[in-house]
């Protein structure tokens, strides 16, 4: 893990309070999600040899999965949480799967341009202020090697005739309202991406939650 992270901005925990943290992984998989990331993956066309950023990893799950069916690749993940990494880490440790995780922001990666071959963001992206979402896309644009891919994963605001009290649960954040399609396609193209396109949607916990799934990919500089 990065030791030299430090910063007085705010985050959001990996479970939303820091108590919940040891729930968060059983409810994750619960509510679907970790399906929901293998079709990302599988989305991706991960090859041998390719270096692989996830941002928002939380406690891991997600880069475990990939270095485990893809083991000759190089993967990093990143998050502001420290407790969130630190059980990444010890996840990492007892399955014995080399995973470098280091501790930033999003709108702040501390990588070198076109460092990666495949940056994922799964369930990351609606929990960001308005005025980072762009920045995030900017950077993870700038991270991402030349003719490299981006793949995100989130929650998309409810239709209008959505009910259940879950549903409105889920759906009730401001930011998530700002979460539409057309919206993070757009912020998507503004960043720089090419090729931007929403590869499918689904739904999860019993069809109450719906998501979508976004690829765009890096230009190739001259």
């Amino acid at each position: 893990m990065n030791k030299m992270f430090s910063s007085s901005k705010a985050y959001l925990p990996a479970a939303g309070r820091d108590w919940l943290l040891p729930l968060y992984d059983p409810l994750v998989k619960l509510l679907g999600a970790d399906i929901a990331r293998r079709a990302l993956l599988d989305q991706a066309t991960v090859q041998a040899g390719h270096r692989i950023l996830d941002i928002g990893c939380g406690t891991g799950t997600f880069a475990t999965l990939i270095k485990e069916l893809h083991p000759d690749v190089d993967i990093v993940g990143l998050d502001p949480d420290p407790r969130a990494l630190a059980r990444a880490q010890r996840k990492s440790g007892r399955s014995a799967i080399p995973i470098r995780f280091d501790q930033g922001f999003a709108d702040e990666l501390p990588y070198p341009e076109a460092s990666f071959d495949r940056v994922f963001s799964t369930f990351m992206f609606h929990h960001l202020p308005a005025d980072k979402r762009e920045k995030t896309l900017c950077e993870v644009r700038r991270v991402l090697a030349p003719g490299g891919s981006f793949h995100l994963l989130d929650f998309t605001p409810p239709e209008a005739n959505s009910r259940g009290l879950l549903a409105r649960y889920f759906h009730s954040s401001e930011r998530l309202k700002d979460n539409s399609v057309e919206r993070i396609l757009s912020l998507m193209n503004q960043a720089g991406f090419v090729s931007c396109e929403k590869v499918r949607e689904g739904t999860m916990v019993f069809g109450i939650l719906r998501i979508a799934y976004y690829q765009g990919r890096g230009a190739y500089r001259s």
